[in-house]
């Protein structure tokens, strides 16, 4: 049922409009709250979760590399003192 009176009516789209209104606003200010992230964080010197990634695995095989020559000298050196 619609209300016949203009008062009533004029009060809804006050509402409506008033709860647009503050939906904009909310998401402009979630669009310059993120552009202001953008700024402050920018000039810090991050990495990617890529790159991040790539180098990880750089050192696990670094890593790995690294004990096999350990126990390769170990082996060898060994091997020098048994002769």
């Amino acid at each position: 049922m619609q209300s016949e009176n203009p008062m009533i009516a004029d009060f809804v789209k006050l509402l409506n409009s008033a709860a647009g209104t503050i939906a904009g606003m909310g998401r402009e200010a979630g669009e310059n709250a993120r552009e202001k992230a953008k700024e402050i964080f920018g000039g810090l010197d991050f990495v990617s979760r890529e790159e991040f990634d790539a180098v990880k695995e750089l050192a696990a095989s670094a890593r790995e590399e690294v004990e096999a020559l350990k126990a390769r000298i170990a082996a060898l050196e060994a091997a020098s003192k048994g002769e």
